[in-house]
């Protein structure tokens, strides 16, 4: 199967938060973000692959500035990496004020997705290709993600969570020749 580059599954998405849409605080509901979200990453994931996808996890979900009525919300996500019949998408969320220009990032996750044939079972989807520093770096980043989320459901033995020991490895030495305290 031919690799496809990361910019195929690029989506943006924006949408506009209207009263129906807010929690009682007046921000947007954190329900209908991750709704949006999903839908985003599941465009992603059937441009990558051409077929129908299912979400089957959203892990690191990160809500870091309330968007507020009005402001208009600005959703981009892309195939990060791809496995044998799954994918990581990663969604990044801005909001723009209309009225004052600005826009301030305020949302992350990162979704696995599965594609399926007519009848609902797991086919193989191409690889990604990344063309970029910063598309390698999340590609390399998603395989330890997928070893922690496998590791973390039980599905793969700590034994064999290669890469997950290695970055773990790295940080612990990193920390212990900083004079500095981690964050």
């Amino acid at each position: 199967m031919e690799a496809r580059p990361v910019r195929h599954s690029r989506c943006v998405m924006t949408e506009m938060v209207i009263p129906n849409d807010l929690n009682g605080l007046g921000n947007l509901l954190g329900g209908r973000l991750l709704h949006w979200m999903d839908l985003c990453a599941a465009i992603s994931a059937q441009r990558h692959t051409n077929r129908v996808c299912v979400t089957a996890a959203v892990d690191f979900v990160e809500f870091r500035s309330p968007i507020r009525q009005g402001e208009i919300v600005v959703l981009e996500s892309q195939v990060n990496r791809a496995f044998r019949t799954s994918m990581e998408v990663e969604v990044n969320v801005w909001a723009e004020n209309p009225l004052t220009q600005t826009r301030r990032f305020c949302n992350r996750a990162f979704y696995t997705f599965v594609a399926v044939d007519e009848t609902g079972r797991p086919v193989p989807i191409p690889p990604v290709q990344p063309e970029t520093p910063e598309e390698q770096e999340r590609y390399e980043q998603a395989a330890r993600r997928r070893e922690l989320r496998l590791l973390l459901s039980g599905r793969l033995p700590s034994e064999k969570a290669r890469q997950l020991q290695a970055s773990l490895t790295e940080l612990a030495a990193s920390a212990s020749s900083s004079d500095e305290p981690n964050p």
